[in-house]
């Protein structure tokens, strides 16, 4: 399984709302390197509908947002881009390297280690009460010792 990094995402004010700062996945590899963050990289394509959802009512939520600034670098991969991309010391285009990672549906969340190894992949689309317990279980490194569902019996966070 291979995944893409994100850079980190600091919330900017912008129309009273805030948001993510997206960047591109060499970017984010190289700042979360920089800054020991882990990387999350969201897998769109342009046509799909629950990825725009996800856009517009996962993202902007403001717990989920200040969650990501703090404890991730934010990518975006266009999963039908011809861009070629560095990782892991090969050349990709965003196609393909989402194609590496399994990424068959859309939205896909790649997880990233700080220093770009794979963690894990999240299919498909997430309320931001249901992305907001995935991103701390990963960002917490709950996931080395025990299960989502473990993990949400303990935290008594909402599924």
């Amino acid at each position: 399984m291979i995944l893409g990094l994100s850079m980190v995402a600091s919330p900017v004010i912008a129309g009273g709302k805030k948001s993510l700062t997206w960047v591109g996945f060499a970017e984010g590899i190289t700042q979360a390197k920089k800054t020991n963050k882990k990387v999350l990289v969201d897998v769109y394509t342009d046509w799909c509908g629950w990825c725009k959802k996800m856009d517009a009512t996962t993202y902007v939520d403001e717990r989920v947002s200040l969650y990501l600034a703090n404890h991730y670098v934010v990518v975006k991969l266009d999963a039908e881009s011809s861009r070629k991309i560095p990782y892991q010391g090969a050349e990709y285009t965003e196609q393909e390297l989402a194609a590496a990672f399994g990424i068959s549906g859309f939205p896909s969340t790649i997880f990233l280690k700080a220093d770009g190894e794979p963690i894990t992949v999240y299919p498909g689309y997430a309320d931001p009460v249901q992305f907001q317990s995935i991103i701390s279980f990963i960002a917490e490194d709950h996931y080395l010792t025990k299960s989502f569902d473990e993990y949400l019996a303990i935290s008594k966070k909402p599924r």
